[in-house]
C-alpha cells in the first residue's frame, strides 16, 4: 500500500503573467480569469491531478533543472513562436529537440501528428542513483518500477493520479546544488508516514503554510498536504 498519493505539479519562474500564458499554452491548460498578477497561479485541467501551480520566486535560474517536463506538441516551431528556443535539435541519435523556455528553464518538445488536449508525457529527474530514486519512489506512491537493463535511467508507470504516462529518473554526474524550479505536492494522510518512508522534513506546516515541506534521499523538495479538519 503506497504512503502518499500525487497532488500537482509547481513552477518557479520570475514573471508570473508571461510563464502563466507559456505554460498554459504548451500544457493545453486553463488560467484562472483572475489570476493575481504576482501568483500563485493555479493551472487547471480536466481533473485536479493536472493542475500545475505557477510559483513567483525572487532567484532567477542559475543552473541546469534538476527536474524537467517532456512535452507533446504538433510542432518544434509551436514552442519557438512561444518564445522557446531550442538547445539541441531533433537528429537521427534523439526524436525529441532540447528545449528552453523564455526564462531559461529545459524541457524536451516531442513532435506529434496528434497531440492530446493534456500535453505533459513525462516528468524527468535527475539522479546519482537513478534505479535507488525510482525505487524509493514507487514505494511513497505505488505504480510499476521499471529498470532499463544496462540502460542509465529508471522509470515508473501507471502511479496513482499521476496524469502523465511516465515519471524517469536519469543518471547525472553534477549533484543537486540549488533548489528545485519544478516540484511535486503529494497528499498523504500522515507526515510521519512519509518521513519514516526516508524523507527529510525541511520545513513543517506553520501558520504561514498549509502544508510541509519534505525532500526524497537525493534532496529534490516535494511538498506534503495532509487531511483538512472538517469544519464543526
Amino acid at each position: 500500500m503506497s504512503v502518499a498519493r500525487f497532488k500537482d505539479l509547481c513552477v518557479d519562474v520570475n514573471s508570473v503573467g508571461p510563464m502563466t500564458e507559456f505554460w498554459g499554452t504548451v500544457l493545453g491548460l486553463t488560467p484562472p480569469v483572475d489570476a493575481a498578477a504576482d501568483g500563485p497561479v493555479p493551472l487547471r485541467g480536466e481533473s485536479s491531478e493536472q493542475t500545475v501551480w505557477i510559483n513567483k520566486v525572487p532567484e532567477p535560474k542559475t543552473v541546469k533543472q534538476r527536474v524537467h517536463l517532456d512535452v507533446h506538441t504538433s510542432a518544434i516551431a509551436d514552442l519557438e513562436n512561444l518564445r522557446a528556443t531550442v538547445q539541441s535539435p531533433i537528429s537521427d541519435e534523439q526524436s525529441w529537440a532540447v528545449m528552453e523556455d523564455p526564462e531559461g528553464g529545459e524541457f524536451c518538445g516531442f513532435p506529434r501528428d496528434s497531440v492530446p488536449a493534456y500535453r505533459l508525457m513525462e516528468v524527468v529527474v535527475d539522479s546519482a542513483d537513478p534505479e535507488a530514486q525510482a525505487r524509493w519512489w514507487h514505494g511513497l506512491l505505488g505504480g510499476e518500477f521499471n529498470a532499463g537493463e544496462g540502460k542509465p535511467y529508471s522509470w515508473l508507470e501507471n502511479v496513482p493520479g499521476t496524469p502523465f504516462d511516465y515519471w524517469v529518473f536519469i543518471s547525472v554526474p553534477e549533484p543537486k546544488t540549488v533548489k528545485n524550479r519544478i516540484h511535486w505536492d503529494v497528499d498523504a494522510d500522515t507526515l510521519d508516514a512519509v518521513l519514516a518512508a526516508g524523507a527529510t522534513l525541511l520545513r513543517p506546516q506553520d501558520d504561514e503554510i498549509d502544508w510541509s515541506i519534505c525532500a526524497d534521499p537525493e534532496g529534490n523538495e516535494f511538498c506534503v498536504f495532509l487531511p483538512q479538519p472538517e469544519d464543526d
